[in-house]
């Protein structure tokens, strides 16, 4: 499985969002409306202060405080490339990563679990909601389905099956692929963020989840794990 692409082409990647206000109150009033009518089927009997900590998931009330991404690299043994853009700036972020990609071929490959429903469309929103250029590689405008360059680890799990979510932890356990014990998870990133004020640990959490959906893309090709020694981490 997978066998056909060129690991060197493809870029892994994950996204942390979170609520663009530290809370309800100070939302503006026009779009506290908005948002209480956008929720309302889904936050069921919860009151829309209680439920706008989880805004973070809907890119037209929350935004993206860290991207991470791997290369994979060749040599003796297979490697990963890691580099984060992390930053309380969003327009600033998703430009220097839309120069990231805009460096790179347009058949450049973008890879994330579950990426297609949510880390694909919610970084164009978000670039268009900033006024910022669409790369190549994450057009989907005028494109047939086969043009487009997104694999997504969960669709491929699916075989086809629509029925479920599946969550890149239970593959990663189902796998036997080791990932350290964090002292997050997805649900709390909000709150470290605006409470806690601690972006570098959403940043760590995020490449933490690059690393899994990479070993996940050796484990499909029945290929070995990259080894931890193979896993550099750069700076901007």
């Amino acid at each position: 499985m997978l066998e056909q692409f060129d690991l060197a082409n493809l870029l892994v990647l994950d996204i942390e969002t979170v609520p663009q206000y530290a809370n309800h109150h100070e939302v503006p009033e026009h779009l506290q409306k908005l948002w209480d009518h956008k929720t309302q089927y889904t936050r069921k009997e919860e009151t829309p202060e209680a439920f706008y900590e989880r805004a973070g998931i809907w890119a037209e009330f929350g935004k993206i405080v860290c991207i991470s991404v791997g290369i994979f690299t060749k040599g003796k043994n297979t490697g990963l490339r890691i580099k984060s853009f992390a930053s309380h700036d969003e327009k600033e972020l998703l430009i220097n990563f839309a120069d990231l990609l805009q460096a790179q071929p347009a058949s450049l490959i973008l890879c994330a679990h579950n990426g297609k429903e949510f880390d694909f469309p919610y970084i164009c929103r978000r670039m268009l909601i900033n006024g910022i250029k669409i790369p190549a590689q994450l057009e989907m405008s005028g494109k047939k389905p086969w043009e487009v360059n997104h694999l997504d680890t969960m669709e491929l799990w699916k075989f086809g099956d629509y029925k479920s979510y599946t969550s890149l932890n239970l593959l990663t356990a189902i796998f036997n692929i080791p990932t350290p014990k964090d002292d997050i998870d997805g649900s709390m990133v909000g709150h470290v963020y605006w409470v806690e004020n601690q972006l570098e640990r959403i940043c760590i959490y995020c490449q933490k989840d690059v690393v899994a959906t990479a070993q996940l893309i050796r484990r499909y090709r029945g290929e070995e794990l990259i080894t931890d020694e193979c896993i550099t981490i750069v700076g901007e």
